[in-house]
């Protein structure tokens, strides 16, 4: 019998599954680099800000050495930006670190956590890796079911992760639905609210998370600068909460955990507003795109508050996989989510209108 190492918890977690790198598909299927199209990490189609490019070459020359551990200079754009004190933010290698980081710091194992069906797969996982036991509860027209989650907290559950807008269906929540379920939750439970596309939400439906921070010590407002920022490939992601849960979060924090081209980068891009503005214009337009495309194939499709759409592309299980292969083979990379159990559907991020529209193209040919 071969030698097992690990708690059993460790070796049930199905690894995450990213997006396909363009590099791997151009092996795959025979096909140049440059002319495949990528849909599938919700990634920002402009790329990074010039500013934050530049900001990285000054910061080249300090690479010798150590990063700010504390990211003093991040801290501060992050504080003037929020208006919170600087003890109140942790700094993460993209926000998914912050994610982990909640469930380490506390859940203890055979404990439970409380998300939603088709929330983001890194709840999941992050419960797995402490071995605690997750509550996941129904989705409501592939959202949130808040009374649901709220009704669903245990006596052992110490912690609930809410993303809003929601990855992978693109679902929103009101300000005036969270404050409610927020109200609701007991004060031992943290609630992380994952909001890594917030900056996509149209401004009639902007609300600033962070002052209820103030309200609730047990709040987490998680936010990430790997979307409408463009930092993919730098992992930078930051938390804001009450002191008493910031010091727990950076007491296991890796104390280099985001590097210092990435610390350079994202003070910049946190002041650039017109890449902000101009990253939420081309969503915008690029959504409707695709939707009207649906609309006229007459496909269901999940309307999204976020960088991509959730469609379905047949009535079989073996939709999603079947016509993911075709766009693979015609060179667009888009996302199955079969993982998430929902095998007819593919989520589609928002691209440049032309990578939209060729997008468009090949799926009007698959399906005929």
């Amino acid at each position: 019998m071969s030698m097992q190492f690990g708690p059993d918890y460790v070796r049930a977690i199905a690894p995450y599954q990213s997006g396909k790198p363009i590099a791997e598909v151009a092996r795959e299927f025979g096909l140049e680099e440059s002319k495949i199209i990528k849909l599938a990490s919700n990634e920002n189609p402009l790329g990074m800000p010039e500013s934050a490019k530049l900001a990285m070459q000054q910061a080249v020359a300090e690479l010798g050495r150590y990063p700010d551990a504390n990211g003093f200079d991040l801290k501060s754009a992050i504080s003037a930006k929020y208006g919170v004190p600087q003890d109140w933010i942790t700094l993460g290698n993209g926000s998914n670190d912050i994610l982990e980081l909640a469930a380490h710091a506390f859940v203890q194992p055979r404990q439970s956590v409380v998300f939603a069906q088709y929330g983001f797969l890194v709840y999941a996982l992050a419960t797995q890796a402490v071995g605690a036991r997750a509550i996941e509860v129904t989705a409501q027209d592939f959202g949130h079911d808040l009374v649901a989650m709220a009704a669903a907290i245990a006596d052992d559950t110490r912690l609930v992760y809410i993303a809003n807008p929601n990855n992978p269906t693109g679902t929103f929540l009101t300000a005036a639905q969270l404050e409610t379920f927020l109200k609701a939750v007991p004060q031992h439970v943290v609630v992380v609210l994952d909001e890594a596309y917030n900056e996509y939400l149209a401004a009639e439906l902007q609300y600033e998370s962070t002052d209820w921070v103030r309200t609730y010590p047990n709040l987490i407002v998680s936010r990430t600068m790997s979307k409408a920022y463009g930092l993919a490939g730098l992992r930078v992601g930051f938390a804001i909460a009450q002191p008493v849960v910031t010091d727990l979060l950076n007491r296991i924090r890796q104390p280099f955990n985001v590097n210092s081209l990435a610390q350079a980068a994202a003070v910049a891009a946190l002041n650039d507003k017109a890449f902000l503005q101009k990253s939420a214009d081309i969503n915008a337009q690029g959504y409707r795109q695709l939707v009207t495309a649906f609309e006229t194939l007459g496909l269901t499709y999940v309307h999204s508050y976020g960088n991509f759409v959730l469609v379905k592309v047949g009535d079989d299980d073996g939709a999603g996989a079947r016509v993911n292969l075709a766009l693979l083979k015609q060179g667009i990379i888009v996302r199955p989510v079969s993982n998430y159990g929902l095998p007819q559907w593919l989520r589609i991020s928002i691209g440049l209108p032309e990578e939209n529209a060729a997008f468009i193209g090949a799926l009007k040919t698959i399906l005929g």
